[in-house]
């Protein structure tokens, strides 16, 4: 890449007797960009990934003195390309991305070039771990038989990911039952400051990346500048495109003080996530400073960082300091590494110290860590905190309002078979789980030390309760087996089940069926305690009504009590061997333990042996068969994975961009249509398109998954497109779910039918919509399918960001409506044609095109459309008929 470097920043830096290439910030402020040091740290990776890549293309010098610009007004509307370091996947969003490197593979070969120039250009970690279900828990069996079932499961999946791990270069995968991606990534992936050769010189710069999984941010924490994103955008970055982003305004969230004695992380991350949602950080950074960090552990920071999704903002991010380098070193980074990262951050003015003076922010907010409570979050949203003292009250008014069940606190159900009875707000599932806390030992050592104390005084589980234990890596079993705490966690049931994603993402498992059946018939609000991040209704089990995030101390707690009707501050959690009531307090370790028992088990070895054959995976990974070289051995019956069609009947040259000419109208839709209506999600129905197609090719109702784990096959995606019960297309008035009418016959068809009716025609289609088309997660499949089904051009008012650079990236065009217009104000029925010239010759980014509407009576009406192909880098997509056949076309020159 030529490299104009306008503000002289290009240095060396010596580190342990080997020379590094770097781009200076104090040198760029020194030579043009005033008043740089002042930035907030997470702004100045940003700055230094500018000045690494200036090629006066997709990056020129007006990008980084944008920054200055932002110093003065605190925010910026300029748009940038940012280039991570590196991806990194979980398995239901990665195997998608890996079908379509397959695919280009093939087509590469069609092409006549050379498939092996098919691999990612920057380094990508797959970490094998959102297929684990609960089934089996609170027995020794409970690991080893979940193990079986997923590999049962799961079985052409991970045959399609062993291939992709051996074919390309630059891509690693980490098996199942290692742990979940956020913890191996802060654990292991992450070195803080990334290095590469290049040019025969070694080059240092800030770690950075983009990952398929919102809580990717977890991993600010460690400094490291991160975030989710779709499918269509990883890819784009492992295949060395920019991606492009607003400059952030950056919220200051300013820490003093200590946590008070019996005061958790988790506390602290529940009392930060409602601060924040009420502040309103939507689209931006979150930077946390202040003395306060001082007394703040690398691990509490990752678990606040994680979170960053559920407080709404892009990250929430942590400057390098001295408890970084001790981080890095405790968890076994290489020596070299951990000195480089020490010495490079305090080159670029980027460790934070006790009286580094404090950044520009464009908003700031504080907290005193010494006013934080003892909390837990629900009964639906994580900002919903509640006090732990004030949870029994809030669950009853919840149960009043909420859940509409005034005067049945008292309620109670016999359970068929068994000798005892089951009520509103009885805990059917404990859940120590998820990413977000399981990283950090203080609250597992925490849940270990609490169940050794209840199991010594003679409590257990209450016989309802499904408790299960899936840490986010072997280290947490690790630590949790040499102190002698898994023993005691196993005798209140909390055994080993699995190492995953498990409860937060849905893959609970069924709840014994004498207790969903009892939940069910008599109605009953049951609960859930999970140490997770997302307790959204519907998502945590089918069964369970009233979902509540705590620590995992306060989980065990709740296991012992059973019920959200026990106040804990207050009440006993159960009678003792000695006859005796025993309280919350009575067991509750103290930090001093904690600590102690932490310095007595976790060390630098732990970490060094059960990372050092991280890729290797157990005996049922390596026993998988690998069939395929170069290219992959496509089965034509599997139902799980594809070759998708994206490819077919491309040339070496692009073949000229045509208009669009007696489209058709798929659907007019209203405002803010998520990705979630237009992308397939959950549970696949017997009576949709999916269904029948899975039906069709011998799969039993039983079998059919969900879409998520089906992400490969096009297929069935491009069947669930556009298919939500809850999609509301006015073409049908009145008619929620995926239908339309196909015109000229007048007949109303699922929407894959009539695209399909369509296709056979040869009619184009285009889609109408309203304001904030595709917000939501960024879900590549609502661009992929939206292509798949024949929509050559979206119209609405405005686009959520996202989603409009998925659509350029899959070669649909984004139009939006001049202001004061839209599909209403046109008086559109669906049963129009659209014309729309200027897409074969003229194009430009944010041209304005016409289109030509004509109504069935025979009235024409032109139309003018801004065209929302921003950036010259788009227009090449777009022209390619999208950014993997731009990628595949210059690969092959």
């Amino acid at each position: 890449m030529s490299h104009p470097d306008s503000f002289r920043s290009a240095k060396s830096l010596s580190v342990g007797g080997e020379t590094y290439r770097y781009y200076s910030i104090p040198d760029a402020e020194a030579n043009g960009l005033a008043g740089v040091s002042r930035l907030p740290f997470s702004m100045k990776v940003l700055l230094e990934n500018l000045l690494r890549f200036e090629d006066g293309r997709t990056v020129v010098a007006d990008d980084a003195r944008a920054m200055t610009g932002w110093l003065a007004d605190r925010r910026s509307d300029r748009e940038i390309a940012f280039r991570p370091a590196r991806v990194l996947m979980q398995d239901f969003t990665g195997v998608p991305a890996v079908v379509d490197l397959a695919a280009m593979r093939d087509a590469m070969k069609h092409l006549g070039g050379d498939p092996k120039k098919i691999n990612p250009l920057v380094p990508v970690d797959l970490v094998i771990d959102h297929s684990v279900i609960v089934d089996e828990f609170g027995n020794a069996r409970a690991f080893g038989r979940n193990v079986e079932l997923e590999y049962e499961r799961n079985g052409e999946r991970y045959r399609f990911l062993r291939w992709g791990a051996q074919a390309f270069d630059n891509f690693r995968v980490v098996p199942p039952g290692t742990g979940i991606c956020h913890q191996v990534n802060l654990e292991y992936l992450s070195q803080t400051v990334w290095t590469k050769d290049e040019g025969g010189e070694k080059v240092a710069y800030p770690d950075t990346l983009v990952g398929t999984d919102s809580h990717t941010t977890m991993v600010n924490g460690l400094a490291v500048l991160g975030w989710g994103v779709g499918g269509i955008e990883a890819e784009a970055a492992m295949l060395g495109q920019p991606i492009s982003m607003l400059i952030p305004e950056v919220i200051g969230f300013k820490i003093t003080g200590a946590l008070r004695e019996g005061v958790t992380a988790t506390d602290l991350v529940l009392t930060v996530t409602q601060m924040l949602r009420k502040k309103g950080v939507v689209g931006k950074f979150v930077e946390f400073y202040g003395p306060g960090l001082d007394n703040m552990a690398l691990e509490d920071r990752a678990t606040i960082g994680n979170m960053a999704p559920e407080y709404g903002a892009t990250c929430g991010f942590f400057p390098i300091d001295a408890d970084t380098i001790r981080y890095l070193r405790e968890t076994g980074r290489d020596e070299a590494r951990v000195a480089l990262v020490e010495a490079y951050a305090k080159a670029q003015g980027m460790f934070r110290t006790s009286d580094t003076p404090d950044p520009v922010f464009s908003d700031t907010l504080e907290l005193d860590l010494a006013s934080v409570e003892p909390s837990i979050a629900g009964p639906k949203r994580p900002q919903d905190r509640v006090l732990l003292k004030e949870a029994k009250a809030g669950f009853l008014a919840s149960l009043e309002g909420e859940f509409k069940k005034p005067g049945e606190a008292g309620k109670r159900a016999a359970v068929a078979g068994r000798d005892h009875d089951l009520g509103h707000g009885d805990v059917v599932i404990a859940a120590i789980t998820s990413c977000t806390n399981t990283s950090n030992p203080s609250v597992m050592i925490g849940a270990g030390l609490l169940a050794r104390n209840a199991a010594a005084r003679g409590l257990t589980r209450k016989p309802w309760v499904k408790t299960s234990l899936a840490p986010g890596s072997q280290v947490v079993a690790g630590y949790l087996e040499k102190s002698g705490l898994q023993a005691e966690l196993d005798k209140i049931g909390f055994n080993l089940v699995g190492f995953g994603c498990t409860t937060c993402i849905g893959n609970s498992g069924p709840l014994p069926e004498e207790i969903s059946d009892t939940i069910n018939e008599a109605d009953l609000v049951a609960a859930a305690v999970l140490s997770g991040n997302r307790n959204f209704e519907g998502r945590v089990n089918p069964d369970v009504r009233a979902n509540y995030l705590a620590s995992p101390p306060l989980v065990v707690a709740y296991a012992l009590a059973g019920s959200m009707q026990v106040d804990l501050a207050t009440e006993p959690l159960g009678v003792g061997s000695d006859g005796q009531p025993v309280y919350l307090r009575d067991i509750w370790p103290s930090s001093a333990e904690v600590a102690d028992f932490i310095r007595k088990t976790i060390n630098r070895e732990l970490f060094q042996s059960k990372y050092a054959d991280v890729f290797k995976g157990d005996a049922n990974w390596q026993g998988i068969e690998v069939s395929g070289g170069m290219t992959y051995e496509w089965v034509s019956s599997s139902t799980y994975v594809q070759n998708p069609p994206y490819f077919e009947g491309m040339d070496r040259e692009p073949k000229p961009v045509t208009d669009i000419e007696g489209a058709r109208v798929l659907g007019l839709f209203l405002d803010s249509i998520t990705t979630d209506h237009i992308s397939p999600a959950g549970s696949i129905k017997l009576a949709s398109p999916a269904g029948e197609y899975l039906r069709d090719h011998q799969v039993r109702p039983q079998d059919f998954n969900q879409y998520g784990t089906r992400r490969g096959n096009h297929e069935v995606m491009m069947r669930g497109t556009f298919a939500n019960i809850r999609i509301k297309n006015q073409m049908v008035p009145g008619v929620e779910g995926g239908v339309t009418i196909h015109y000229p016959s007048g007949e109303q068809l699922p929407i894959y039918d009539a695209a399909m009716r369509y296709k056979a025609e040869g009619v184009p289609l285009v889609v109408f919509a309203g304001r904030e088309y595709g917000t939501g997660s960024s879900r590549d499949w609502a661009a992929k399918g939206t292509n798949l089904l024949g929509v050559r051009a979206v119209i609405a008012q405005s686009f959520e960001r996202i989603h409009r650079s998925n659509l350029v990236g899959m070669g649909v065009v984004p139009l939006t409506f001049e202001e004061g217009t839209s599909w209403q104000t046109l008086g559109l029925k669906g049963d129009e044609t659209v014309t729309i010239h200027g897409l074969a010759d003229g194009l430009r980014p944010r041209v304005t095109l016409e289109a030509e509407i004509a109504s069935a009576d025979g009235t024409v009406r032109k139309v003018p459309l801004l065209c929302r192909i921003d950036t010259l880098d788009e227009l090449d997509y777009f022209r390619n008929g999208g950014i993997l056949h731009y990628v595949l076309r210059s690969l092959a020159a």
